[in-house]
């Protein structure tokens, strides 16, 4: 019967692991004979409320009570089916639902899934996206170097690690900065199996990452702009990836932020001009932009009144990207063209018109002013060089000179 269904939640204060945190067990009662398994959750043992079987945090308790109220729903989904249901059965069946990886790629399909569905949750695909590139990159390495399909965790040493840096830079021509990604999957991949408690340690957690190289921000030029700018497309789609080019371009917004742009986050000062003023998705920084009248018009095509709608009807990321590209292409700029260069494109504006760093970091959103700096290294890079054509420049016009000066000498004066 109903009654004799029980949960009991405990832990083990005699088994902590390293990082001071102990598991949460689970003991299941059903007519009298019990089932014990790991709920897979851990906490501070001196967080532990052995009465109400809680945690201070917040966000644990919640996991918690999902897991109770996991357990609840099998148990009724078996008793329903099955008209019985024993402590064993039950277990058996909520291990089998729950079964972890033991594998190194099966580890990194079990938490791809789990940034598919969050990046429905956040509406953004970029972490998930990139993370495919990173798993795609392990998958590689163990055929092509093990001759493998898949690697046991447990089989994985520090060696693996090493010879993986190898093999990216070798092999796959990786960059520092993707070598470097690709090995902070293989950790996250293998810290998972440590928490898990598949592995004892992470095998890997010495093999250390090359030095940063520093950040390369693109962005376009002035005339490559003002060629954008006078260059409409047929094309519905390519149209609106312009428009939203520009608009970035005129008020640095990442595609995050203009896909989130509300109405609400539109206002209008004392003398009519108008600003946004909008936390970033990125940072959750405030970010207050005066709008340029490029960016007013843009934004007058659009939706500024319902604000149960966004602003502009963008499509995801991943078509916009591909609009913006093919944007790109056309114009026969040299470089590939991506969005988020619009964002790098504000910032390079605004340090050539002399605005300040301080106003900068505020338009943009940025969590501090070292990022905005980054903007007046690239000025100070192209100054150097515009300064170097000019000295070569020069050098040409003096050799120019020196030669005709040398030639006048060796003429023959006229009798």
């Amino acid at each position: 019967m109903r009654s004799t269904f029980k949960q009991l939640y405990y832990i083990n204060r005699s088994k902590v692991k390293a990082d001071g945190t102990t598991a949460i067990w689970c003991r299941i009662s059903i007519d009298g004979k019990q089932a014990v398994l790991s709920t897979g959750i851990y906490c501070n043992p001196d967080d532990w409320n052995s009465k109400k079987g809680e945690v201070k945090d917040v966000r644990t308790n919640g996991r918690l009570s999902q897991y109770r109220q996991h357990i609840e729903d099998t148990y009724g989904t078996i008793l329903k089916e099955q008209g019985v249901v024993s402590a064993e059965l039950l277990k058996n069946t909520i291990v089998a639902e729950s079964s972890l990886p033991t594998t190194l790629l099966q580890t990194g399909k079990q938490e791809l899934e789990r940034l598919k569905k969050r990046s429905v949750e956040i509406q953004s695909r970029s972490t998930y996206r990139q993370s495919i590139i990173l798993q795609d990159c392990i998958r590689l390495y163990i055929e092509s170097v093990y001759d493998m399909q898949d690697i046991p965790l447990e089989e994985i040493t520090e060696g693996f690690g090493n010879d993986y840096k190898t093999f990216l830079l070798k092999d796959l021509g990786c960059s520092t900065d993707k070598m470097n990604k690709c090995l902070c999957w293989l950790n996250r991949l293998l810290y998972l199996a440590v928490d898990r408690e598949i592995i004892r340690a992470n095998p890997i957690e010495d093999v250390e990452y090359e030095k940063k190289n520093p950040p390369k921000l693109k962005h376009i030029s002035r005339n490559e702009l003002k060629r954008l700018m006078a260059t409409p497309f047929e094309d519905s789609n390519m149209e609106l990836a312009r428009r939203m080019f520009i608009f970035s371009s005129f008020c640095g917004l990442a595609y995050v932020d203009i896909h989130r742009l509300y109405p609400h986050h539109i206002g209008e000062a004392a003398d009519g001009r108008k600003y946004i003023r909008k936390k970033r998705g990125k940072t959750n920084v405030e970010a207050f932009v005066p709008l340029h009248p490029v960016a007013e018009r843009i934004l007058s095509l659009y939706n500024t009144t319902d604000d149960t709608n966004p602003v502009f009807p963008l499509p995801i990321r991943d078509i916009l990207w591909h609009e913006v590209h093919s944007i790109g292409n056309a114009l026969e700029f040299e470089e590939n063209l991506s969005h988020h260069q619009a964002r790098h494109t504000f910032g390079t504006l605004l340090i050539s018109a002399g605005i300040s760093i301080e106003s900068i970091a505020k338009m943009m959103g940025h969590t501090n002013i070292t990022s905005s700096q980054i903007y007046a290294k690239i000025t100070d890079d192209k100054i150097s060089k515009d300064m170097d054509k000019l000295m070569e420049r020069r050098k040409k016009i003096s050799a120019g000179e020196k030669i005709n000066s040398e030639n006048s000498k060796h003429q023959i004066t006229p009798l």
